[in-house]
């Protein structure tokens, strides 16, 4: 057990810092405050391999481990989580379409979206089927060496901005066995994108519904087999629930760091805040919970690495963990701040909302809850 990062892992995550720095930085208020999806910076983002972490090498992916790629992730979400967030998500529908995507699908999107230069959806959610993804009603029909797809969904990331969905639709019966995956062109005739969603956070990705009406593609575009789609579903979302834990630690970090710098700088009664028992001791505590988060998450993205039996409880233990803390480290910085952490001028106000929203999606911290006490009531468990 060695929780030292090696040469070449320190090295992954120092260029990821310097890129953010450099690419991120200087615009990250700005895209919050105009709501601008910077599809440049992730395109230099690609450049570097970060759009194709751990996707295959059959697709121009880099195939990192999923540790690896939460060093990165980290990196960057320390100085914009919501940026972040869109590119570990189009990761997540990367590797699925290159995993369990025909030889003409991989051809036709692969090497353009490990490389940024064009970018992916993940497609699941809908206005009736949210936490019970499997009860999701939009259909695909086998037509003639077709699919014909119709229906809708909610809360995509991307959506009206990104060249694939990532879809995951019925072709069979009810319930999750009836599910099948599909990569769709997001410019499909039949396809109709809903209003940019005002959101209170992740400004700098856009947020729409979509519509398919009678939305026609190959037989070949079908993602793995007939039925498959949900299990595939959530190996996507196994990886998505570390990526999105770890943009919350690198928020959290960020938001750490600058409560730092500001206990230093700022003084009150004749002294810095940084001579202050009280908020030392706050410090203290947020430091503490946030190296406990990343151990967990690490812990998590080894056991998916290693294809442990239980990675996908693992992932959702850390996945709840990281994400209510990252939301408090955050949240507690603004406060040692004061007023300042509430203005625009300084980074904790946006690190707040962006954050907010990682106990929401790739399933609730609630649904989380459920995955792991089943497990642990199914009987005999490895969990520990």
């Amino acid at each position: 057990m060695d929780f030292e990062l090696t040469e070449e892992q320190q090295a992954f995550a120092q260029t990821a810092r310097d890129f953010a720095l450099a690419e991120f930085a200087p615009h990250a208020a700005e895209w919050d405050a105009e709501a601008i999806f910077p599809k440049e910076a992730i395109a230099k983002a690609g450049e570097l391999g970060f759009c194709g972490l751990y996707s295959p090498e059959s697709i121009e992916g880099l195939n990192l481990p999923r540790l690896d790629a939460t060093l990165v992730f980290e990196e960057m979400a320390a100085v914009d989580p919501s940026t972040t967030a869109f590119i570990s998500i189009h990761n997540m529908a990367t590797w699925m379409l290159g995993t369990w995507g025909t030889p003409a699908v991989r051809e036709r999107w692969g090497a353009d979206l490990t490389s940024g230069r064009k970018l992916a959806s993940y497609c699941l959610t809908e206005p009736g089927a949210g936490s019970d993804a499997g009860s999701l009603k939009t259909r695909a029909e086998p037509k003639g060496g077709e699919y014909v797809i119709n229906g809708g969904k909610a809360f995509i990331s991307g959506a009206g901005s990104t060249d694939v969905l990532v879809l995951m639709a019925r072709t069979g019966g009810g319930g999750a066995g009836g599910i099948s995956a599909f990569a769709v062109p997001a410019d499909a005739p039949g396809i109709s994108y809903g209003k940019k969603e005002h959101k209170m956070g992740w400004n700098s990705q856009p947020t729409r519904t979509i519509a398919f009406d009678n939305v026609r593609v190959p037989a070949e575009n079908l993602l793995g087999s007939e039925g498959e789609g949900f299990r595939i579903a959530m190996k996507g979302l196994d990886g998505g629930r570390i990526n999105i834990a770890t943009c919350s630690i690198g928020a959290a970090q960020g938001a750490l760091d600058a409560a730092r710098r500001y206990l230093h700088e700022r003084q009150q009664f004749g002294k810095p805040l940084a001579s202050f028992q009280a908020l030392q001791f706050k410090l203290a505590d947020m430091a503490t919970e946030l190296v406990a988060a990343r151990q967990m998450v690490r812990l998590a993205a080894s056991k998916l690495d290693a294809g442990h039996a239980e990675a996908t409880t693992y992932c959702a233990m850390a996945k709840r963990f990281a994400t209510d803390v990252g939301f408090q480290v955050c949240n507690e910085a603004l406060q040692l701040h004061g007023g300042y952490g509430y203005l625009a001028e300084f980074p904790l106000e946006r690190l707040v909302r962006d954050a907010r929203v990682h106990q929401i999606l790739e399933g609730t911290n609630e649904i989380m809850r459920v995955i792991v006490a089943r497990k642990l009531l199914e009987g005999d468990t490895d969990i520990r």
